[in-house]
């Protein structure tokens, strides 16, 4: 290869137009190697212009505890990439649920290393084989988006390999084809010029083949290069031409000065270029006849999204038996909230799919219920509202075609005159790209997150003049359209009165309750966004018999909890959400989906809070100073109940554990029990195992930490004898004074149950001295 060649493909150049969605490698035709596209993941494949398969969430895929469905996940990604002429996917995400108001916990999938562990490999093993890279992100301590581009990470040894490194340690193991440093920097230094981690760690402890990219800007240097980063994504916006943005602003020109004046050894550049087009060949992409790409399944994706919606679900309360929906309580139904008619899909940022078509919850339920039957809707929690006034905007802006294709800019400056202190909303109305809106210099609306559907905020305003900008970029080749509207405090009162008299109505109230999460901002609150609280509360009042469907994120506080019959967690449920949500309303699926993080009792409860320091850092640093106490740990160790514990989930059906054992196998060991449907119905069950602290081990350690599980299908009556083999690798703890993994020996306590909490089965194993 020329120099430029080489350099081709140490940088993508980002496209705003066409099936790129991310970017694309030019490739060297004559030499047989192909374009490469890119698209962002981690829950489908996001494009510019199109539709395609919008999977749930990824923490809904985690709360499955299942890694034959993450399997079945990954390969209705990688097939429907494949289809939309894609050949990496920029995904999965397996940063730890470290900070329960994160943005971007929807996106990943365990405040657990093993469970992040075991889903990050076999959705892997699952985008792979069907031929599409994965890439395993963002490497690492990437646990918030508050300053992300900036903080400074203080971690020490034992808890960055025991808690935040075992999932990337299975991506690499499982043969992930790339892997994406983080933003942040982990000890003083860049992620994505950090040599401890990128080659130490990645290349000489796990032995990966693959390459490295930076995230988005996240490259620091030139020199990155020799310190184990092999590709920048680096772009300028203001570079923009024609809608095609060229990278490389420290590997493009900048690297090849340096290699041709002898500052970068072009060795360093030659072992980049070698570990991306190793894998490209790995995967048939180099040479006259690359692998042929498939149709589309888009039937056979809408149904595998359907089954991880249902399992993933989590049902956290059901008073007297609730649900399922049956008799004169499934005839007479009020059902509430925006999201039930406009069904919340997706989270916002760059793991938003469009979907290739998404049924609202309200069609779904009023099919399911019958044409004998009474279903209601109410807005309940008003979103859109009506155009702001002509005398509210100075200067007046009418809205419409605001950007033309491939352009990035300014749209509005001027100044919003509120008329009255309240509660109002403002809503944003995007279609073509993605918009900023600011209120007093402050982001009211992230960026990216309208994508043809209306963003909307609640903000407590007070009477007089505020500042607004508005900034947007188009994302293909369309005009930027954009139209503001808002939610005035009256108009917000009025819906819940609406919502309050419906739900009076009627036998049963079905409140759907959403939040946004986002990549690019953390949540200020756990609570629900806007005055969905009040309505909750107002509804379950009117209605005792009050059914609460959430479209979340992510751990949230509920002081409306104890006034509610029933509350089903559905994430964010993808394109198959609705169907999914009333299979299991009306009891023709059983929910299976256990928490993979703790919900908290309030916000000031959490192994974060009331320390700045630890979350959201102080002058750009932030300390890990809870070391390896992370969620469930944290809860066990200050004796601090949460709201819902780790691994808890309902069921409507129960089960019954006795008669433990545990004998060696392998390296590790096999807990056997009998597990027993004690109930009516045919269910699934989480069964797990945890394993309690060493008394040889002078190092912290968890009171108990999980250490297997498996999830088991039985008939009603049915009993089984179930065996969770407890691998060597969990028995072991990171030693920080030999640097290496050392086994935690003695007689340690061996846990079995459904939670984290609920464990009825307790017996011993001592382990040898290795």
């Amino acid at each position: 290869m020329t120099l430029d060649e080489k350099l081709s493909f140490v940088h993508w150049t980002v496209t705003l137009s066409g099936p790129f969605s991310v970017g694309y490698l030019p490739g060297v035709p004559r030499l047989g190697i192909p374009e490469i596209r890119a698209a962002d993941g981690p829950a489908g494949i996001r494009l510019n212009e199109g539709t395609a398969a919008a999977l749930p969430a990824p923490v809904a895929l985690a709360s499955s505890f299942d890694d034959e469905l993450a399997k079945s996940y990954g390969a209705t990604m990688g097939r429907d990439g494949r289809a939309l002429g894609q050949d990496l996917v920029m995904g999965p995400m397996m940063n730890i649920i470290r900070v329960p108001q994160a943005g971007r916990n929807y996106e990943t999938f365990s405040e657990d290393p093993l469970v992040s562990a075991r889903t990050a490999a076999a959705e892997i093993q699952g985008i792979q084989g069907q031929g599409l890279m994965a890439t395993a992100k963002h490497f690492a301590e990437n646990n918030q988006e508050n300053n992300r581009e900036n903080i400074d990470v203080n971690v020490d040894e034992q808890t960055l390999h025991e808690i935040e490194l075992p999932a990337f340690r299975s991506a690499a193991k499982a043969g992930v084809s790339s892997f994406m440093c983080a933003y942040n920097k982990v000890n003083g230094t860049p992620s994505c010029g950090n040599a401890e981690l990128l080659n130490d760690v990645l290349r000489t402890q796990w032995d990966f083949g693959g390459w490295v990219m930076s995230d988005w800007m996240a490259t620091h240097s030139t020199d990155s290069l020799t310190k184990g980063l092999d590709q920048e994504l680096g772009i300028d916006w203001a570079d923009s031409v024609n809608g095609s943005i060229p990278g490389g602003k420290y590997f493009g020109e900048p690297l090849k000065a340096a290699v041709q004046e002898g500052r970068i050894p072009v060795a360093a550049l030659d072992t980049a270029v070698s570990r991306i087009v190793t894998q490209l060949q790995r995967f048939g992409l180099v040479g006259a006849n690359p692998p042929a790409r498939p149709a589309r399944d888009i039937a056979g994706a809408a149904q595998v999204a359907q089954r991880v919606a249902e399992q993933g679900a989590v049902l956290l309360r059901n008073q007297d038996q609730a649900l399922p929906l049956t008799g004169a309580a499934a005839k007479s139904i009020a059902v509430i909230g925006p999201t039930a008619k406009e069904p919340k899909v997706a989270g916002l940022g760059s793991a938003h799919v469009v979907p290739d078509s998404a049924a609202a919850p309200l069609d779904t339920i009023r099919a399911r219920a019958g044409a004998d039957s009474t279903v209601t809707y109410s807005t309940g929690e008003e979103l859109v509202g009506s155009p702001l006034p002509a005398d509210a905007l100075t200067p007046a802006f009418a809205g419409g075609e605001v950007l033309e294709p491939g352009t990035i800019g300014s749209i509005y400056n001027g100044v919003l005159t509120v008329p009255e202190d309240g509660d109002y909303r403002l809503a944003v109305r995007v279609t073509g790209g993605a918009a900023s809106v600011q209120l007093d210099g402050a982001p009211a609306i992230p960026a990216g997150v309208a994508y043809g559907k209306v963003s909307s905020v609640p903000l407590r305003l007070t009477a007089g003049q505020h500042k607004l900008s508005i900034t947007g970029q188009t994302t293909g080749t369309k005009p930027l359209t954009l139209d503001l509207s808002w939610v005035t405090p009256q108009a917000a009162e009025a819906a819940i009165d609406q919502a309050v008299t419906a739900a009076k109505a009627a036998r049963t109230a079905v409140v759907f309750a959403y939040d946004d999460g986002a990549e690019g901002a953390d949540r200020t609150s756990l609570a629900l966004p806007g005055r969905q609280e009040q309505l909750i509360s107002r509804v379950a009042q009117a209605n005792p018999n009050t059914v609460v469907v959430l479209n979340t994120g992510s751990s949230l506080t509920m002081p409306w909890l104890d006034s509610t019959a029933a509350v089903l967690d559905m994430w964010y449920p993808g394109q198959s959400g609705a169907e999914a949500t009333t299979s299991l309303l009306f009891g023709d699926a059983n929910p299976s989906g256990r928490l993979t993080q703790t919900f908290p009792a309030s916000i000031d409860s959490t192994p974060v809070a009331g320390d700045p320091q630890r979350y959201p850092g102080v002058n750009g640093e932030q300390t890990y100073s809870e070391g390896i106490y992370v969620g469930y740990r944290w809860y066990d160790k200050n004796k601090v109940r949460p709201l819902f514990p780790f691994g808890y989930g309902l069921s409507y059906t129960s089960f019954a554990y006795r008669d433990p054992s545990v004998t060696p196998a392998g390296d590790g060991y096999d807990v056997a029990f009998t597990l027993t449907n004690t109930g009516q119905r045919a269910g699934k069950e989480v069964a797990q195992v945890y394993l309690g602290a060493s008394p040889d081990v002078r190092a912290p350690q968890a009171d108990k930490a999980l250490a297997g599980y498996t999830k088991v299908e039985l008939a009603p009556g049915q009993s089984r004898r179930v065996t969770v083999h407890i691998d060597g690798q969990q028995l072991k703890y990171w030693n920080s004074t030999t640097h290496g993994w050392s086994t935690g020996s003695g007689a340690r306590s061996v846990h079995i149950g459904s939670s984290s909490v609920n464990l009825p089965l307790e017996t011993r194993v001592v382990v040898p001295a290795s």
